[in-house]
């Protein structure tokens, strides 16, 4: 960043507006960023459908934009045959009045049609040029700080952006040329981004693939042979307490008794959760005081209840260092027997789609999944040799190292991406046209 830069941000942190600059709709913006009307960029559309098959219905949120629906929305929002949806094809941007003031508003990169409630809001930009400008400029932060301070309503949990209030903005723009210059760079931080995710999910592919074979013994590492023994759960596991305290008896403190809740297994947790390199919540002191039985290192917690088929998920936790932990609403805490498992192992073991397989007959509910004491006994756990489990275990902890390194990468490099957006969308950083 050169000096000059540095300068203009120090000075627009101060309130000035630097030479050259005006202080505008979305703040301090070039003199000559001209003040356009949405109603020249954008033009509706309103086609409807009822025909689900034709165009398979898509919902849209403010991090993934326009995706299918999921199994788990369907179920948590029912449709009437005789309702109407809007037809969203290719290029065509989708935005929700109520959710706009978060950032709910996406263009459809797919290839084909689709449909999504008709209460969302459909247009297409008037100048092709301008779409991976869009994409950025209309969830860009001054944007958002924005559709808030326009948005309308009594609640405010209910205030929206009505389309008719979009078209009317009236909003500092660079021209088409330096609006297509921002566009490109833009797009190959996109491209650097996609690069390294497509790098992570071909990891993560293979992670599946190594669980697949070595945890079942179909593949053997080099040096080991032999049955593998076959144990019920109860030879191998005694349950512990838990507790029923649910997320307001919690706090990020970092004293206290831990605590491992349900929720946090299903999304947080990998399959070793080790507190050495992981912080989780704590309870409230008053509260922790009442807990009794303990996590230790190896104990397996297994989050009884999901909306899907998850429920049954397990956290094996690692590296305690003295720390009290205790195991949280709706879990299991089952306590292996000494000496018969490798750190790790029961954690990408009961993870592994081999072990869930048997729980799934066990699993009930409609819209929430759970698992019982009485049904998880009946499964079986494979045992190698603790030196065979030990290896395997190494081979997994090696992915997950290469995983998470990729993960913080492609996080610095969205990171970089919501920089340059803040310098070249609010023109702080210009580009030559």
């Amino acid at each position: 960043m050169t000096p000059e830069i540095k300068q203009r941000i120090e000075q627009i942190c101060r309130g000035e507006v630097p030479d050259g600059y005006k202080k505008g709709k979305l703040g301090v913006v070039p003199e000559e960023w001209e003040e356009t009307s949405f109603s020249t960029l954008f033009t509706s559309t309103s086609d409807y459908t009822d025909d689900l098959e034709k165009y398979p219905l898509y919902s849209l949120t403010i991090e993934d934009g326009i995706t299918p629906k999921t199994e788990r929305y369907e179920r948590s929002h029912l449709v009437k045959k005789e309702d109407s949806y809007k037809i969203v094809r290719p290029n065509d941007y989708a935005y929700n009045p109520m959710n706009l003031r978060f950032g709910a508003v996406a263009r459809h990169k797919g290839d084909m049609p689709v449909a999504v409630s008709g209460y969302y809001d459909i247009f297409t930009t008037v100048f092709e040029s301008d779409l991976p400008f869009m994409d950025s400029f209309l969830t860009c932060g001054p944007m958002i700080t924005y559709y808030n301070r326009v948005s309308t309503g009594s609640l405010v949990e209910k205030q929206r952006v009505h389309f008719s209030q979009f078209l009317e903005f009236m909003l500092p723009l660079p021209s088409i040329n330096e609006r297509t210059k921002i566009a490109a760079i833009l797009t190959t931080q996109d491209k650097v981004i996609e690069l390294k995710e497509k790098r992570l999910a071909e990891k993560q592919r293979q992670k599946k693939y190594l669980m697949q074979q070595l945890l079942t013994g179909k593949k053997r590492l080099p040096g080991f042979s032999g049955q593998w023994e076959i144990k019920g759960f109860n030879q191998v596991f005694t349950f512990g307490a838990t507790n029923t305290f649910s997320r307001e008896c919690m706090c990020e403190d970092s004293t206290g008794v831990k605590n491992i809740h349900y929720g946090d297994i299903l999304v947080r947790y990998g399959e070793v959760l080790k507190l050495s390199e992981q912080e989780i919540p704590s309870l409230l002191s008053d509260i922790g005081a009442k807990i009794t039985t303990f996590v230790d290192d190896g104990d397996v917690v297994i989050a009884d209840t999901a909306e899907d088929l998850t429920a049954g998920k397990v956290v094996e936790v690692q590296e305690t260092h003295g720390k009290k932990v205790a195991a949280g609403l709706h879990t299991m805490l089952c306590k292996p027997i000494k000496g018969c498992f490798a750190p790790g192992w029961l954690g990408y073991y009961m993870n592994s789609e081999t072990y869930h397989k048997q729980l799934v007959p066990y699993i009930a509910g409609v819209k929430v999944m759970s698992i019982s004491k009485g049904n998880i006994v009946k499964t079986h756990i494979l045992v190698p040799p603790i030196e065979e489990q030990t290896a395997i275990v190494k081979v997994f902890s090696t992915t997950d190292h290469e995983i998470d390194l990729l993960q913080r990468d492609i996080e610095q490099e969205k990171q970089k991406k919501k920089a340059l957006m803040q310098l070249l969308l609010t023109g702080i950083v210009r580009v030559k046209t």
